[in-house]
C-alpha cells in the first residue's frame, strides 16, 4: 500500500490524515511532531499561509490552463533570484524528473554518452542514477547500468576517471553528500575541487540541489560555498510542497531546449522535453509564493536555529543516557549516528563512510524510527531531521524528549 518506499514501515505502516505546522495527525487522531516536513519540502511548515493562500486563490480559476501563463515568468524569476547560477530555468514534475532532463542536456551538450556519479549518492530513481544509490536495481537492464561510472567520493578518483575516460558527459554529485548528508562531503572544499576537475576536463557539472536548494541558505549549496555548477536541479523547497521541480544553468546549455525555425534541429537535435504538470498553475504560485518567502531570509534563520537547538538536545540525550552515538549537520538538517562517536565539531562530520554504514544499519533505524513514532515524533528513514521555521522551542524540546524515552526504551530491549 506504499507509494514511497521511505513511507514503509514495519510491520505496518501509519496512514496520516491531516497536518498543520510542525505537526501531523494519523487516521486515529494522534498528534506527530513532523520531521519527515513533506520529504524535506516543506522549510515552513505544513500549510505555511502565504503558500495556502496563492494555491487556493489558483484553485478556483483554474488548475490546468493548457497553455504558458504568467505564473510561469514569476517562477522562473523567482528561482534566479536566489540562484545567480541559473540563466535559464526548464520546470519539471519531481526531482527525479530534474536529473534526468539535466543528464540529457549534458550530453546534447557536449556529444558524450556516460556520466559519472558517486558511490552512495541518490538522483532519483531513473535507470542511468541507480548504480550505487542505495536502491534495489530490479527491472534496470544491464545496458542502461553501461553508460554510468560510480566514482569514490574523492575528487582525485574522480580526476584520474576523467583522465582515462573522454566519453563522460557530466559529473553530477549531491550537494550535501549522499542522502541529503547522511554521508557527508567535505564541503566546501570537495565542490571547490570538483569545480576545478570538471572545467579542467570538459565536462558539465551538475550539482543535484533538490534537496539542498534553498535550505542550506536562501541560494542553496552554491550559494552558501561560492560554488558555481553548469546545471542544477531542484525540487522539493522549489514547488512549495507541491509536485513539481526544474533544472536551471547556463544559457549556452539550456538554449539546447529551444525552437531555432530550423526543421532539422528541431525534429532531430533539440533536447525534447514534454510534461502535462510542468509548471501546472497551482504548482508555480505555490513554489513561487516558498521561493518569495525564503528570499526575506526570516524562514532559513528560524529553522535554522530549532535545528541547532534539536541537535544540542540530541546530544546532551546521548550523554545523558550513557549512550555512544551523535547528531550532526549543517543548517536545518540534523543526521544521527547511533553507535557510534566522533571528535567532529558536529557540524561537517568527517565519520569515515564505512562506519557510519557500519553504526547505522537498516534494522536499528527501523527499530528508532518505530519508538520514536510510539513516542510521538516521525522523523525520515530512523536517522534523520528535516527541520522547519514551525518547529518551535517547545515542539524542539517535546522531541528531545522523546529521543530520550527512546533511547531508554531501546538500551532496556538491548538495540543500544
Amino acid at each position: 500500500g506504499m507509494t514511497h518506499q521511505e513511507r514503509f514501515v514495519r510491520p505496518l505502516p501509519i496512514y496520516m490524515n491531516h497536518a498543520d505546522g510542525p505537526f501531523k495527525y494519523d487516521v486515529d487522531g494522534n498528534e506527530i511532531v513532523d520531521f519527515v516536513m513533506g520529504h524535506g519540502s516543506l522549510l515552513m511548515g505544513h500549510n505555511p499561509p502565504a503558500v495556502a493562500e496563492a494555491v487556493r486563490d489558483q484553485l478556483l480559476k483554474g488548475t490546468h490552463l493548457g497553455g504558458a501563463s504568467t505564473h510561469e515568468l514569476r517562477y522562473a524569476r523567482a528561482v534566479k533570484d536566489l540562484m545567480p547560477s541559473v540563466d535559464r530555468v526548464r520546470f519539471t514534475n519531481s526531482g527525479t524528473e530534474s536529473t534526468y532532463l539535466a543528464i540529457r542536456l549534458a550530453r546534447a551538450f557536449t556529444g558524450k554518452d556516460k556520466i559519472l556519479k558517486f558511490r552512495g549518492q541518490f538522483h532519483g530513481w531513473h535507470d542511468s542514477v541507480i548504480p550505487e544509490s542505495g536502491q534495489s536495481s530490479g527491472g534496470v537492464p544491464q545496458s542502461a547500468l553501461g553508460d554510468t561510472v560510480v566514482s569514490p567520493v574523492d575528487t582525485r578518483d574522480a580526476d584520474r576517471i576523467l583522465t582515462a575516460d573522454k566519453d563522460i558527459a557530466a559529473v553530477i554529485v549531491e550537494a550535501n553528500g549522499a542522502n541529503g548528508g547522511v554521508f557527508p562531503l567535505q564541503n566546501p572544499t570537495f565542490l571547490q575541487e570538483l569545480r576545478e576537475v570538471t572545467s579542467r576536463h570538459g565536462v558539465v557539472f551538475i550539482m543535484d540541489e533538490v534537496i539542498t536548494g534553498f535550505r542550506l541558505s536562501r541560494g542553496g549549496a552554491q550559494s552558501r560555498w561560492g560554488v558555481e555548477p553548469d546545471l542544477t536541479t531542484m525540487a522539493k523547497i522549489m514547488a512549495g510542497g507541491q509536485a513539481g521541480g526544474g533544472v536551471g544553468g547556463k544559457a549556452e546549455i539550456m538554449d539546447l531546449m529551444g525552437y531555432r525555425d530550423d526543421p532539422e534541429w528541431d525534429s532531430v537535435h533539440r533536447v525534447a522535453q514534454a510534461g502535462t504538470y510542468n509548471a501546472q498553475p497551482v504548482v508555480a504560485v505555490a513554489g513561487t509564493a516558498a521561493l518569495e518567502a525564503v528570499a526575506t531570509g526570516d524562514f532559513n534563520t528560524g529553522a535554522d536555529a530549532a535545528a541547532l537547538r534539536l541537535k544540542n538536545g540530541l546530544n546532551e540525550a546521548f550523554i545523558k543516557n550513557e549512550v555512544t552515538g551523535h547528531a550532526h549537520g549543517i543548517s536545518s538538517i540534523v543526521q544521527l549516528n547511533l553507535g557510534a562517536d566522533c571528535d567532529c565539531d558536529r557540524g561537517l562530520c568527517d565519520m569515515p563512510y564505512e562506519e557510519i554504514h557500519r553504526t547505522m544499519p537498516v534494522e536499528k533505524r527501523d527499530t528508532l524510527r518505530r519508538a520514536m513514532l510510539v513516542n510521538g515524533v516521525d522523523m525520515p528513514g530512523g536517522r534523520k531531521f528535516y527541520v522547519s521555521s514551525a518547529h518551535d522551542d517547545d515542539v524542539v524540546d517535546r522531541a528531545i524528549e522523546a529521543f530520550d524515552k527512546s533511547l531508554k526504551e531501546l538500551r532496556m530491549e538491548g538495540v543500544v
